[in-house]
């Protein structure tokens, strides 16, 4: 009995049911049909994809898998015919029959078929689109260039990847970039479309990082960085070519200068020494740009020996330039005043004024305040008629 029971759990036995079962569907006039529609996948390469074919009444009938472009059959029920050890096919013992695909790659691309092998046969097809994330090709896309002001540059990048990724760009530090293709000429705008760029006429404020973005919707997305030198001689610029100062006090010195390829930036007094850093001068650089700086040089302490001029020099690879920035003296104003004292003695005092306006002039003084040169007595000076003033005033009555 033990053994019979073992027998009637055997590959005979289950062929007997289904033999059975294929008979009695068939006095129920049951067919197979499909109880849902095989569904399209669409995955990335890489991952692991599965159809799934779910079938009502299939009796003593078999499933089978076919790709149906290649028209090679896959799989018949539970077994896989062909020599692809990413296939794999399931069944719960009931109604559902799922094919697996693992490490999908551009070749399982395609339609996919579930077929029961009536007659005439029933099937129901779906398909399997394999999407490959952009990557840039790095070999035919643009390195870091250099072009000099005024010349032209063509930035390529391509990208592969399915579908066929889109190509943009963009400035790194959020510039505008220049348009040149439209039909009003040059144009600022934030991206431009497409594999290839054309930069004619570049001029410095082109220079930086440019950014190409390959993007399909299929993440993620990808970039490469590519740097534009421009290169140019240097430019100096002064804002104040005239710098005027009391003695024993700190002035600060400014030039900017723009370079590219980066320069040499250096101070000098107008008889061509060198200044260094030291007790009394302070040099320092503050960068703006990438192709910018600001030069600043601290005299500490000026006395009449530190007037005169001072040059900024700037020095590249392809030029060199200068400013220069003279320094002068600036006398406090003061104004001088006579008061007689009650004995007829006469005083001299200085009047310090602080309220003065208009610019101060190199080497001059300044002059008395607008009362003082319209002929009205200063509030500052003590004016008293004394004997002798009206001993004269007096003998100039007799004459007349």
């Amino acid at each position: 009995m033990a053994g019979a029971r073992a027998r009637s759990g055997g590959p005979l036995s289950r062929l007997l049911i289904l033999a059975i079962l294929h008979v009695n569907f068939i006095a129920l006039g049951l067919e197979p049909d499909f109880k849902f529609p095989l569904e399209n996948v669409t995955i990335a390469q890489g991952r692991d994809a599965t159809f799934t074919c779910v079938v009502n009444n299939l009796g003593g009938y078999r499933v089978a898998w076919i790709k149906a472009d290649t028209k090679a059959i896959l799989a018949i029920h539970e077994h896989v015919i062909t020599n692809n050890a990413r296939l794999s096919v399931t069944h719960n013992d009931y109604n559902t029959w799922t094919l697996s695909i693992r490490g999908v790659k551009r070749e399982d691309r395609g339609q996919y078929m579930c077929q029961v092998n009536t007659d005439p046969m029933k099937m129901q097809t779906a398909f399997l689109e394999v999407v490959i994330p952009p990557d840039i090709v790095y070999e035919e896309t643009s390195g870091d260039m250099m072009v000099p002001e005024g010349g032209s540059a063509k930035l390529v990048c391509k990208a592969r990847g399915y579908p066929p990724p889109r190509i943009v760009w963009r400035r790194e530090d959020g510039g505008d970039l220049i348009s040149r293709g439209g039909p009003q000429g040059k144009t600022k705008v934030s991206s431009l479309e497409g594999e290839i760029v054309n930069l004619t006429k570049v001029t410095r404020s082109e220079m930086g990082a440019y950014l190409c973005i390959a993007a399909n919707g299929v993440p993620p997305s990808v970039s490469k960085r590519i740097m534009l030198h421009v290169h140019f001689h240097p430019l100096v610029q002064v804002p104040n070519q005239l710098v005027g100062a009391p003695t024993g006090t700190d002035v600060n010195l400014q030039c900017h200068v723009e370079a590219s390829p980066k320069a040499i930036n250096y101070w000098t007094r107008e008889n061509g020494e060198m200044i260094i850093t030291n007790d009394k001068y302070q040099m320092s650089e503050i960068s703006n740009s990438a192709y910018s700086v600001q030069m600043r040089l601290i005299v500490r302490n000026i006395q009449d020996t530190d007037m005169g001029g001072y040059k900024c020099i700037s020095k590249n690879s392809i030029g060199d330039a200068e400013g220069t920035i003279r320094l002068y003296k600036m006398e406090l104003p003061y104004l001088k005043s006579r008061v007689e004292d009650t004995e007829t003695n006469y005083v001299e005092t200085n009047d310090v004024r602080s309220s003065l306006q208009g610019p101060l002039r190199e080497g001059g003084h300044r002059t008395e305040d607008a009362d003082f040169l319209g002929g009205r007595p200063s509030p500052a000076t003590s004016c008293r008629v004394t004997p002798h003033a009206i001993f004269l005033l007096t003998v100039l009555a007799l004459a007349c």
